[in-house]
């Protein structure tokens, strides 16, 4: 019992994190030097950020937003001039990686999204609402028409029609 115990012990204390101390200093002829033991008089520390794999569910995504106030008659709003346009939804960039390399396009991607999962679109139209028409072939045919709606520079919205 006391060797597993031991054993335990042991794998615990070499999967724990450690976090080596760096040290930049000026070298000879004015070179900036790196070490890990202090190099000389002028040595400074160094705070490395953590390059591990992994992380939590709140990391990478954008802050947030602050409350907006109420609509009054003193608020510009309701003197006619129209609120600013929203940015696009976000997209965490392993979920946005995903959708370029299938070739998808989603509801909230920018302008610069579709294009990297499409390629430029063959036909647009900037009439009420601003549309790219995507066609895809089989053998030469045509097979799929792709429409990509925009809203405010985001997509709003993909149809997929046979012709």
């Amino acid at each position: 019992m006391f060797r597993l115990l031991a054993g335990l012990v042991f794998l615990f204390t070499l999967n724990a994190p450690t976090q080596a101390q760096v040290f930049r200093c000026n070298g000879a002829e004015g070179n900036t030097v790196f070490s890990d033991t202090p190099c000389g008089k002028d040595a400074k520390a160094i705070q490395i950020r953590d390059n591990r794999i992994g992380g939590s569910f709140n990391q990478n995504l954008p802050a947030p937003e602050a409350a907006e106030p109420e609509p009054n008659e003193k608020n510009e709003e309701s003197y006619g001039n129209a609120p600013k346009p929203e940015t696009c939804r976000f997209i965490n960039s392993t979920d946005l990686r995903r959708y370029r390399i299938k070739n998808q396009v989603v509801e909230g991607m920018t302008r610069e999204h579709v294009r990297s999962a499409f390629g430029n679109p063959p036909e647009t139209y900037v009439g009420p609402q601003e549309v790219w028409i995507y066609q895809t072939r089989y053998y030469g045919a045509l097979y799929e028409l792709t429409y990509v709606y925009f809203k405010d520079g985001c997509v709003e919205r993909v149809e997929y029609r046979k012709p």
